[in-house]
């Protein structure tokens, strides 16, 4: 009897080591310059280039960048009342967010003028796509997913860790069918199914940058999130960071 209890507790010992999420560091491969105006909302590669959305009100934008200089090639500024949040780019549009104003804008990708607008209900937050649909973060747990056609809601996934809903979803990235999302107040990328919505792995990049150098540390906080799937890179940044950082995931021994 003895023995078999010592079975059941290591046979449930090594479930719990099983089931643990494995967690990632990164390594630096490159590193790049970044606007320090910049307060990064929203961040996808296409076609050799960054694009990128700022927030704050009257200082919103839309951008298309070159990665290696960080030089700003295109920018379309949005009208001060709002503020800018996520973009994906879908049959040749850019899509953009604002914040709490419950509209977003729709650009022509090549030229960034305005094609039109929608309306959503309540906050948002971030974008990204896969072949078929769009997927959006509003700050919960809870990941729109949106018809690219209407930009209407078509169906949810809620996200959770150990079974605990995972909140303060923010910049998210299509990656190798997964979706990124930085966990905003956080040093921490989850990597969740968009099948189940289960987190199946954490990137813990605490050090990446120091943001105490910055002028609000407590807002200039890692946000962006870019992946170059030909090229099969991964970029970071954060709100106001001097820097674009191109990582490589190192995955951390179990504890």
């Amino acid at each position: 009897m003895r023995r078999l209890l010592i079975l059941l507790v290591l046979l449930l010992a090594t479930t719990a080591c099983h089931a643990a999420i494995p967690v990632y560091g990164y390594r630096i491969v490159h590193v790049y310059p970044h606007d320090t105006s910049a307060y990064t909302e929203g961040l996808f590669y296409k076609d050799g280039f960054l694009y990128e959305s700022t927030g704050e009100k009257g200082a919103s934008t839309v951008r298309k960048v070159q990665l290696e200089s960080g030089k700003v090639l295109q920018r379309h500024d949005v009208p001060a009342q709002y503020f800018g949040e996520g973009i994906v780019a879908w049959n040749g549009e850019l899509i953009q967010l604002t914040w709490q104003a419950r509209t977003g804008f729709v650009y022509g990708l090549d030229d960034f003028k305005l094609r039109r607008t929608f309306s959503y209900p309540g906050e948002g937050w971030a974008l990204t796509r896969d072949e078929h649909r769009i997927y959006m973060s509003d700050g919960s747990s809870v990941l729109r997913i949106l018809d690219p056609a209407t930009l209407a809601r078509v169906g949810s996934i809620t996200v959770t860790a150990d079974g605990a809903p995972v909140t303060n979803l923010n910049e998210l990235e299509w990656v190798d069918g997964e979706i990124y999302a930085n966990v905003w107040l956080t040093n921490r990328i989850a990597r969740i199914d968009p099948a189940s919505g289960h987190v199946v792995g954490w990137i813990d990049l605490t050090g990446l940058f120091d943001v105490s150098t910055l002028p609000v540390p407590m807002n200039d906080v890692l946000n962006g999130i870019a992946w170059d799937a030909r090229g099969k890179r991964l970029f970071v940044t954060g709100k106001h960071w001097p820097k674009l950082f191109e990582i490589e995931l190192v995955k951390q021994p179990a504890r």
